[in-house]
């Protein structure tokens, strides 16, 4: 591994930049620890407010003009917006896969490709969503296929 530093003074934050040629659990690896660990608020259904590791949240999506965060341990209301998460998660491994959802790509057991112009998506906790056509390209791209 090549590790390069550059000294930018005009810059207003620090900004890295991981290069490799295929994501490899090293990789994987990296970035995690640059990454840290994240936390969202989410509040149980009796109004409780529960810490979320962002890496344990299997998908986020919208039901009953409300935004809820799904994670192995049960169902939270997050008081965000799903275009808000959507720029901030892309660096976690998050990709919007509809208008109404968005899957952490860490937590995906499987893909089905065989649907004629989208994709069936099997989350690791048995979850299936299903990817809009409108998003299959750039799901697609994330995950380089």
């Amino acid at each position: 591994m090549k590790v390069e530093l550059r000294l930018e003074p005009k810059e207003q934050e620090v900004t890295v930049v991981v290069r490799a040629p295929a994501l490899t659990p090293e990789v994987e690896t990296l970035l995690e620890r640059l990454k840290g660990h994240q936390q969202l608020v989410g509040f149980a259904p009796d109004g409780t407010a529960v810490p979320l590791e962002i890496r344990d949240i299997l998908r986020f999506y919208g039901e009953d003009k409300g935004v809820l965060a799904q994670t192995a341990e049960g169902v939270f209301t997050v008081r965000r917006r799903l275009y808000e998460l959507s720029g901030e998660l892309e660096q976690w491994r998050f990709a919007r896969i509809s208008h109404s959802e968005i899957v952490n790509l860490g937590q995906v057991k499987a893909l089905d490709l065989t649907l004629t112009g989208t994709i069936r998506i099997h989350l690791t906790d048995g979850t299936v969503c299903y990817a809009s056509r409108r998003y299959v390209k750039r799901i697609k791209e994330v995950l380089g296929i």
